[in-house]
């Protein structure tokens, strides 16, 4: 193998795509030919789509495929939804499935959007007298909204735009340090390169604003813009999704528990997540599994999404469990309260053809519409996670979905795959046992060839 990995290499960017294939190969891998076959074979048949792939992103070589799955029975508000879901760990999708159809019998999901605000900031340095640009903040908040109405003409067209501008002042974190703190509505986009664009409007028209003004001495003119950028964590965009009942209707459990058992242990189980953060960051991983997974599969940004959630659980100081559960007055309640900063127009919801085969799936939603829908996800998600924890454990349907991923990881034929499923069925499984087993089995096969 070439020695490649220590020279680095001007103008990669502007090689064509198999001119990019070509240098990584030959300097990077054991068997450059091999792997050219196997990166070209990932791309799209259709040319035009390739195309559209190739553009989301930079450097583009091939296409990394994730599985493409979907929950069906989802009710939600009553109404039924087959939802669309991307993610590499099968029991993801299961979990969601089997949170549907338990609720599904008992009265479904009710959500509600409680907000849609989002944030963005001018981060800046003055060092004039605080009282007067505070006293001048009103005259200027108008020159901000005037100067940037190229910018927000057509959102307030469809109800959106900026609802409030503030001054913020925080010389804890160095004197003369100010904010200009916006909340906008960006109706059914994300919104991220409008909130940015205003915000770069509103720095330059903040400069000429201190730059011109006749209140402000020669000192006290400069303005130093430290950056102009939306804030992912949006706690006024948020939704809640519930599941409740009676808790004689959760039914009976494994080894004989109750519905009353388990309704106690299930809500013990979520007030160690609301006190234990070892314990709360795997809860709320767990809710991720099911958000993640639609918010991918719809063409938003799940990284946004989960910085979001993190710092929203907490919020108070300590990082607690999203998700929350009383079980009061013979009644069993289950909810989560989620900031959602989602879109279902522009940005790869519009370009992205499975992006667009998601939303038409899910009845072509509105933003709120997703995010209630998102959320009803990661609740029937966190739900199955802890009802197995509560009674049979995790690692007893967890596993069970893993063993067709170890059977394809140890080489198993069609023929051993089949009896291994059954041999299974009331077993635990675990790598070591699963080869064990294939092991057994393949020597039993030429004992038995001799025998015939």
């Amino acid at each position: 193998m070439s020695t490649g990995r220590s020279h680095p290499i001007s103008g990669f960017s502007k090689l064509s795509k198999i001119g990019k294939i070509k240098w990584l190969v030959e300097h990077f891998f054991r068997d450059p030919e091999s792997v050219m076959r196997e990166l070209t074979s990932y791309w799209h048949a259709n040319e035009e789509q390739q195309k559209i792939l190739d553009g989301i992103s930079e450097n583009t070589i091939s296409n990394y495929h994730l599985p493409y799955g979907v929950a069906p029975n989802f009710r939600i508000n009553d109404r039924m939804y087959v939802v669309p879901m991307v993610t590499e760990e099968s029991s993801v999708v299961a979990a969601a499935s089997a949170g549907a159809k338990f609720w599904l019998e008992r009265g479904g999901f009710r959500t509600e959007v409680l907000g849609t605000l989002k944030k963005g900031q001018v981060h800046f340095l003055w060092y004039g007298p605080r009282e007067k640009l505070e006293a001048l903040f009103p005259e200027l908040e108008i020159r901000l909204r005037s100067e940037s109405a190229a910018h927000t003409g057509r959102m307030e067209e469809r109800g959106g735009g900026v609802r409030r501008i503030r001054l913020l002042h925080m010389p804890a974190v160095e004197p003369g340090y100010y904010q200009l703190d916006v909340d906008l509505h960006t109706c059914d986009s994300m919104g991220a390169n409008f909130t940015n664009t205003l915000l770069e409007s509103f720095a330059q028209s903040l400069t000429d604003f201190v730059e011109s003004h006749p209140s402000f001495s020669l000192e006290e003119r400069e303005v130093v813009i430290i950056m102009s950028i939306l804030s992912n964590y949006t706690p006024e965009c948020l939704v809640r999704a519930e599941a409740s009942c009676p808790i004689d209707d959760l039914g009976t459990f494994p080894n004989g528990m109750t519905a009353a058992t388990f309704a106690r242990k299930f809500e013990l189980a979520v007030r160690i997540a609301h006190q234990d953060p070892y314990r709360a960051a795997t809860h709320n991983k767990g809710i991720f599994n099911g958000v993640d997974a639609v918010v991918i599969a719809t063409g938003n940004d799940f990284r946004a999404v989960e910085a979001c959630g993190h710092a929203f659980a907490a919020r108070d100081g300590q990082y607690r469990s999203l998700s929350d559960c009383r079980t009061e007055d013979g009644l069993f309640r289950f909810w989560m309260d989620i900031p959602l900063s989602l879109g279902t127009v522009g940005g790869l919801t519009a370009l992205h053809p499975m992006a667009r085969r998601s939303l038409e799936l899910l009845g072509e939603p509105d933003a709120e519409a997703l995010m209630q829908i998102v959320a009803a996800v990661g609740l029937a998600q966190n739900f199955s996670a802890l009802r197995s924890l509560v009674t049979t454990g995790i690692q007893h349907g967890h596993m069970k979905m893993h063993l067709p991923n170890i059977l394809l990881g140890l080489g198993a034929t069609e023929a051993e795959c089949a009896r291994a499923t059954a041999w299974f069925q009331d077993k635990t499984v675990s790598y070591q046992s699963v080869r064990d087993y294939l092991l057994r089995i393949r020597q039993e096969a030429p004992t038995l060839a001799g025998r015939s």
